[in-house]
């Protein structure tokens, strides 16, 4: 009953559509019809501005650092698994806005920032890396869910819920940007400071 409960908390707060909220209290705008359409900070960068997307990536890192200190106050073991992916799914999937959210990148970040701290730290560097090359935020994006569950594997064996968690979070997230991969097989997705 703990872990349901624990669970649904965590999938209601990853509901909260940050992105969606200071879009529309600082840029004056509704992601869900602006740019790619997609809930996320890169589409409130594109739409909002530079000072909304920092408060929209703050408050979606946050999000997932709750869900995974939660599950290690309440005990740890499998809530390291279910909290962290209640609220990326959450985050993804959220309530408050008919299920239609973002990508998950930024939660994920967050509970793997609290979980596995030199995990984030090297891909950050990966992310930071590929998105200077070619400019293209989704690409970083979907680089870093490819590598995760091997650099934590190889920086955290004995974790093995987190371990489980990453890869779950990593399917999600590239299942998340389809959409993206057809563009960029494409040759089509736009880069930073372009028009969608």
């Amino acid at each position: 009953m703990k872990e349901f409960l624990l669970v649904i908390i965590c999938y209601l707060v990853g509901s909260i559509p940050f992105s969606y909220i200071v879009s529309r209290r600082l840029g004056k705008v509704d992601i869900r019809k602006t740019g790619s359409g997609n809930v996320g900070a890169t589409n409130v960068l594109r739409s909002a501005g530079l000072a909304p997307a920092i408060l929209a990536v703050v408050g979606d890192i946050l999000k997932g650092v709750f869900a995974a200190w939660l599950a290690a106050v309440m005990g740890g073991g499998v809530l390291l698994l279910l909290c962290p992916l209640a609220a990326v799914v959450g985050h993804c999937y959220p309530v408050y806005l008919r299920f239609r959210g973002g990508k998950g990148v930024a939660t994920s970040t967050g509970a793997l920032l609290f979980l596995t701290p030199y995990s984030i730290l090297y891909l950050f560097f990966a992310f930071v890396g590929v998105v200077g090359l070619s400019r293209i935020v989704s690409l970083g994006s979907l680089t870093a869910a490819v590598f995760i569950p091997f650099v934590t594997m190889f920086l955290y064996p004995q974790e093995r819920f987190v371990i489980i968690l990453t890869f779950l979070l990593a399917i999600l997230v590239i299942y998340r940007h389809k959409d993206n991969i057809r563009r960029l097989l494409a040759g089509k997705e736009p880069r930073i400071g372009e028009k969608v």
